[in-house]
This record gives structure tokens, sequence and C-alpha cells, in this order.
């Protein structure tokens, strides 16, 4: 007799998170290139939202607007504050095991303290060699266990760059495949008698870019596509918005077609490893007797420019960067998620908790902002920020155009996104955008608070001038790891938080 049966009212929560892994990298976004094959399955099992986005396209940030069902302004942090702590209640993983659910957390987390179980019953944690803010890291104890103490990183890629090569150690001992077994695990450990909540939530395709070579060979005699480049991009660094200098600066490599070419196959080949092993669970839970009675969700804490219009990384609102995958695959006699669907809804990372809430049945806490995407009801505009100062960036979006400010350099950015989806055709001054652009600007002033109502003048966004400054080239290779073996010395998290300035 099935052990899950008494549960069939109940469904298990398989939520699946992939880092830095960006909307429209997958074989059924029509991508010429990427192999996705059973991230496309589950698409065609399920419902696709078309227009997730990141409202703060940085991991901490992120990870926080999942957790908490709060936008940036609510859960307080839009920059990436290593060091703040995550609210003591009313987060996803403790409304669900008050509510009767079992709750594993596997892979990363990226919270401040590491092993802050943030509602979770038990998690394992593989946090990409952060051993300078004082927690075991449960990959880690199991290099140590192979042999392989402290040698995760002396691949001597970097955590923060595109430099590339094949991973270092036996292809058994990849994160990718530790995160997995890890959870097929966890799924065969489960208690019987309480529906279950597991957050898988791998660590790649965020560099280092050290795939197997048997997935980089998945790409050997396939041509890779190249960046999109824009007339508005295609320009010199000091004619930019002051957010895009510091990623120009930061990132300065003028890669060759070649030498783009190689480093987009490693990022793919990644993406492939992850897919392929997302595999291994599914069979896990068939095996089971559980995938009938599992609800799926799958989704990306941000993207990656990945060299796009000269951009790299995240902490844009470009689509590369900020539009997410959010795909919703319901339990087998699960009604309320269509097989199949693409929903054209806005849907942000604030929505991942309602949704799952709303799924097991629990009440959804007052505190959260998000909207169940079970429901029918639907944004008008969708609001994102990211970064202070310099740095700053700001984005408002109707489902059709998006409206991007830059307060540092007194930018206006405006795309239609029905007519140009790779953002090459800035419309902020063309005559016959005007209507809409007063309009978003208009929506986006109103979801302005704090310091940025300084930068409003007149109820129009003016921002500051560029004073001309730079930053200067990065003297510590600030995303390379180094031997940990012994293990470094404890450092605040503020300085070992690896960002560009």
């Amino acid at each position: 007799m099935s052990t899950n049966k008494t549960n069939s009212k109940r469904p298990n929560i398989l939520f699946l998170s992939v880092d830095q892994w960006g909307g429209s990298f997958f074989g059924h976004e029509g991508h010429p290139v990427i192999q996705t094959p059973t991230i496309d399955q589950l698409v065609r099992l399920g419902t696709k939202f078309s227009k997730a986005y990141s409202e703060s396209p940085i991991c901490i940030p992120a990870r926080r607007s999942m957790m908490t069902g709060q936008s940036p302004r609510r859960h307080g942090d839009r920059s990436f504050l290593p060091a703040l702590t995550m609210p003591s209640d009313n987060l996803l993983a403790q409304c669900m095991v008050d509510g009767g659910y079992q709750a594993t957390a596997i892979g990363k987390l990226h919270v401040f303290p590491q092993r802050d179980r943030i509602g979770f019953e038990n998690t394992l944690l593989a946090e990409e060699g952060r051993p300078g803010l004082g927690a075991v890291d449960d990959y880690d104890l199991f290099l140590a266990d192979q042999g392989q103490a402290g040698l995760q990183f002396m691949h001597g890629m970097s955590n923060n760059g595109y430099e590339h090569r094949h991973w270092h150690l036996d292809e058994s001992l990849h994160v990718t495949n530790w995160i997995t077994r890890t959870a097929a695990r966890e799924i065969k450990r489960r208690d019987p008698n309480r529906p279950a909540f597991w957050h898988v939530s791998y660590t790649h395709p965020h560099p280092p870019l050290v795939p197997l070579a048997s997935y980089e060979a998945l790409y050997q005699d396939i041509p890779i596509d190249l960046p999109i480049m824009a007339e508005w991009s295609n320009q010199v660094v000091e004619k930019l918005p002051m957010a895009l200098q510091v990623v120009r600066d930061y990132w300065p490599a003028k890669w060759s077609d070649g030498e783009m070419r190689n480093l987009r196959r490693a990022y793919y080949a990644l993406c492939t490893h992850i897919d392929h092993q997302i595999r291994i669970l599914i069979g896990t839970l068939r095996e089971e007797d559980l995938l009938n009675d599992t609800v799926i969700l799958l989704t990306a804490d941000h993207g990656d420019m990945l060299g796009d219009h000269g951009m790299w990384a995240k902490r844009l609102f470009y689509e590369g960067s900020a539009r997410v995958p959010m795909v919703l695959v319901g339990a087998k006699n699960h009604s309320a998620i269509p097989m199949g669907k693409v929903d054209d809804r806005l849907v942000g990372l604030q929505d991942v908790m309602p949704t799952l809430l709303d799924i097991a049945g629990l009440p959804i806490p007052s505190s959260v902002e998000g909207l169940s995407m079970l429901g029918d009801k639907r944004r008008d505009v969708f609001f994102g920020e990211c970064g202070e100062d310099r740095n700053a960036s700001r984005m408002i979006h109707d489902g059709r155009h998006k409206l991007i400010w830059y307060p540092g350099g007194q930018i206006v950015q405006l795309f239609d996104l029905q007519t140009d989806p790779k953002e090459c055709h800035d419309l902020s001054l063309d005559p016959s955008a005007n209507e809409v652009r007063l309009r978003l600007e208009a929506a986006l002033i109103e979801n302005l608070y704090g310091t940025d109502l300084n930068w409003v003048h007149e109820g129009r966004l003016k921002g500051y001038a560029s004073d001309g400054s730079r930053i200067q080239p990065d003297r510590q290779l600030s995303g390379q790891r180094g031997v940990h073996y012994p293990q470094p010395p404890i450092d605040h998290p503020e300085r070992t938080a690896i960002r560009p300035a």
C-alpha cells in the first residue's frame, strides 16, 4: 500500500530554484541553442508565466521576496545587504510547517546567519564557498569526506567572472550532482504521515563557469549565438547611465567572438546539467509513488545579461537580467493549474509564497504583498528597484511597455517589448511614444519612496548629473575564492560581500 494516500488532499510541493538563469534561456522560449528538454516538458505539463520578473534582480533581495512574499520596499533590501537578518515570523517555510508540512531546504539559501533555517525543519547547504561567515557548509563537509577538503575552488575560476574551464574534480563531486543526490535522499527520508515541502536550490549557472566536460561536449558542434547589441548600447562608456558605467568598468574585458561563444557554451552546459538532474528528482518522486500528488514550481532569483548590450550578470532591468522562468505544474488531478497554458499576467518573486500557500490550502499572512498565481487578480503595472546612488535603477512595466530610469545620469529608457523583445530601440525620445512615457513615468513616481523622492521635480523624473567618477579596477579579484582548508578566518559579511562598488 502506498504511504502517501492519506495526504491526497494535501499535495507535496517541490520548489525548484536556479541561480542567475534568465527567462529566455530555454528551448520552450525558442532559444536557438540551449538544450532544456526536462524543463520544456514541465512547461507542456503545466502553466508557464511568460512575464515573470525579479523585483530586485540580485541574489539576496530576490530570495527575500521569495521567502517573505514581499517587495523590497517592505522586506528592506534592494541593494544586496549580506548582514541583514530575515524576519522571525511569517516566512514561507514556517507557514508550511505550521500548516502541517515537513519542510526541507537543499542547496543555496543565501541568508545571514547562514545556518538560520528561516522556518525549514532542516537545511543542507551549498553556499558557494562562504566559510568566512562562520557557518558549516554541508557541501564542503561532503567534499572533505571524499578526501577533497578545501578544494572546491581549485579550478581557479571566479564566482563573479566569466573565465571558464571544465570542472576539476570527479563528476560525482560537482555541486549540481550533490544537490540532486541530497534532495533525492531527503525525498526518500520523508515522514510518510505529513505532506512534504522540498526547496531544492541549485547554485548554477551562476559563475564560476566550470561545467562538466561531458555537458560542454553536447554543444561542441552546435553554432553558438552571440550577444545582442543596439545603437543605444554600442557607445562609449561615458555616455551611458552611471549604473551601466559601473557594469562596464567592473567587467571591462573585450571578448572576441570566439571567446564569447566559448563562455556562452560553458554557461549553457551548466544549464543543461541542471535540467538533466531535475529528471532524477522527478524519477525519484515517481518511483516513490509521489509524483502524481506533487506540485512543482520552478523559478530563478534573476537572470544574466551574458554580454547582451555589453552587460554582464544581474542588477539591471533588461530582459536578460530581470525576467525569470516561472513554471507551475499541478498534481495529477489539480485542476486549478492548467496544462500547456501560457499565462501573460505580470508576476514577481513575491508571488511565490502566496501561490504555494494557496496550493497547500494554508492561510496567507497579512504581511504578504504578493498575489497568488492561482487567482484572477492581476497587476496593472510591475515595479522594480535595484541599487542606491550611482548604482540605482528603477523599472515600471505595464505588460507591453517597459520604462527604465537611471537617476545617476538623468536617463530614461522606454521599450515596446511586443515589437522589440530584444530591447534594441529606445523610444524614450520618440514623439509617438510620449503618451506612454508620461503614463509610465507617473506610475513609476507613485511607487518611489525614500531618497528616490529627492530625484523627482515637479512631477517628472530628474535624477542627477553624472559627476564623471568611475570605479577602479577590482584589485582584490573580489569574486575569487582561495584554498578553503584550513578554513579562512571569520570576516564580517559586509567585507566579504561580492558585488560591484
